[in-house]
């Protein structure tokens, strides 16, 4: 079955924890928590303290997606504010420091994991699939929600999952951006395992159906 991992960019920042709550009472299996600094990404969002003060709220994994420049200098801190999934992009940063960041998250008892803009090919992710617990291929630019899914990302997609079977096969492939009901459907066909939902399940009426929806 595909995991959903609501993400809390949409939800209502004045109430999260009613929002957290509400995601594990829908039946929803992560929460995915996307930081955002203004340099990498054009959008500014929460940080170490939120993301802190967010772990008691629930037991259900924390998905952090750090959409940062040279996030090694901030992965330590995160782990230890209760990240269970802490996501680099190797766009922002070099190989060398990209590697360095993804083993002082194993190092600390954390998943370590990569995520693609969509101009980045599925051959940048290469030198990273061994070190992995998780890649994220974006379907939408990263920075803001509600973008419309660029469904031209699946091959991407496929290739990666082709590649991982070769040589980690229990690293996980997350999709985020766009994902609703239909388009959950081409992810799964393509590979996914996880889907991040902001939108369109905080916009769903039925949040409840909608997990059931994703997760079938």
């Amino acid at each position: 079955m595909v995991k959903l991992a609501p993400s809390i960019l949409s939800a209502d920042f004045a109430n999260l924890e009613t929002a957290i709550r509400g995601i594990d009472a829908n039946g929803g299996d992560w929460v995915h928590v996307d930081v955002m600094d203004g340099l990498f990404v054009p959008n500014i969002t929460i940080g170490i303290p939120v993301v802190k003060a967010l772990r008691p709220v629930t037991t259900l994994p924390l998905d952090v997606h750090l959409m940062i420049d040279r996030p090694i200098r901030y992965v330590e801190q995160f782990v230890k504010a209760g990240a269970d999934y802490l996501t680099i992009h190797i766009e922002s940063d070099t190989l060398e420091n990209n590697l360095a960041a993804l083993d002082k998250i194993a190092s600390l008892g954390c998943k370590p994991a990569i995520a693609l803009k969509p101009g980045t090919p599925a051959e940048a992710a290469k030198p990273y699939l061994k070190k992995c617990a998780m890649i994220l291929v974006m379907t939408v630019e990263p920075g803001f929600g509600g973008q419309k899914f660029m469904a031209d990302m699946m091959p991407k997609l496929k290739t990666l999952r082709t590649w991982l079977d070769e040589v980690n096969p229990g690293c996980i492939l997350e999709v985020d951006g766009g994902v609703d009901t239909k388009t959950c459907t081409l992810c799964k066909e393509n590979g996914a395992e996880v889907l991040v939902a902001g939108s369109a399940y905080f916009g769903a009426k039925d949040k409840a159906a909608f997990v059931k929806l994703i997760q079938e």
